[in-house]
């Protein structure tokens, strides 16, 4: 860290305490700087330092100030800040202190599942553009065919890919790359379930990639994003990234966008079947 901090800030960077919920803590004597109580909103934090809030010892990482969230996606919510029409919002649904985090990337108001928030402008610019994997469970209105198959596993290229896109999109072509992986979880001709995992994160990519095919998206869940998962975060709860978590994104960052090799292991991830 640098030769010194203010205490708030660096309650906040440690925990999972907000700034103005830091003040409070110290406000109400919870706060100790090497085992002395500290009042004074103004204190400042030295590096070789020891902070405890409720005598319990805090970890600052210099590299992590920023700060991610997970929010598990309600269907019916848009990713967006405001809406004209007043229908409900993931800010609705997150505290107040996250207003001013921005979403990486987007779940359309049907989708549900995996959305990553954040402080960083950086952050969400490097993850929404990056390759790391999300993983998807759909449920479509028909049979999966042997074409789509072949797409799912070479890609292709579309000249009119609005099937499945927003009315107003202005976006016509796409093309597709080949899925990382996919595992279909069952095959009917009325419907079908299917689990796939792609390295990009397109406008309604899947939405327009099936709808190519005469198939309509019937629910999406987003259940990973990469290596972020739900867990058992209930529907419309967020949580803070584990520790672990955040050291595998700052050595995300480090790499500079390279390419993420890493193996897919057969017993918990889908693999083409």
């Amino acid at each position: 860290m640098t030769s010194e901090i203010r205490l708030n800030k660096y309650i906040s960077y440690s925990t999972k305490y907000s700034r103005r919920e830091a003040d409070e803590l110290i406000k109400n004597y919870k706060v100790k700087i090497n085992n002395l109580t500290v009042t004074n909103l103004s204190t400042k934090v030295l590096a070789d330092d020891t902070v405890s809030i409720n005598n319990k010892k805090i970890f600052y990482n210099p590299n992590q100030e920023y700060t991610v969230i997970v929010y598990n996606k309600q269907k019916g919510e848009l990713v967006s800040k405001t809406d004209p029409r007043n229908r409900q919002t993931v800010y609705n649904s997150i505290a107040s202190k996250f207003s001013h985090f921005n979403p990486v990337g987007r779940l359309d108001y049907a989708s549900e599942g995996v959305l990553l928030l954040t402080d960083s402008v950086d952050i969400v610019n490097k993850l929404s553009n990056s390759n790391l994997e999300r993983t998807y469970k759909l449920k479509l209105d028909g049979k999966i065919s042997q074409d789509i198959l072949d797409a799912m596993t070479k890609g292709m290229k579309l000249d009119d890919a609005t099937k499945g896109a927003h009315t107003h999109t202005k976006i016509v072509s796409m093309e597709f790359k080949p899925f990382v992986a996919y595992q279909i979880l069952s095959n009917g001709d009325k419907f079908s379930k299917i689990k796939v995992i792609l390295n990009e994160g397109k406008n309604r990519e899947l939405r327009r990639f099936f709808g190519f095919f005469d198939l309509n998206i019937l629910d999406l869940k987003r259940l990973d994003f990469g290596g972020i998962s739900l867990n058992s975060l209930p529907s419309g709860k967020h949580r803070y990234l584990t520790r672990q978590e955040y050291r595998d994104l700052r050595y995300y960052i480090k790499q500079e966008n390279k390419p993420k090799n890493r193996q897919i292991n057969k017993d918990d991830v889908p693999h083409r079947t």
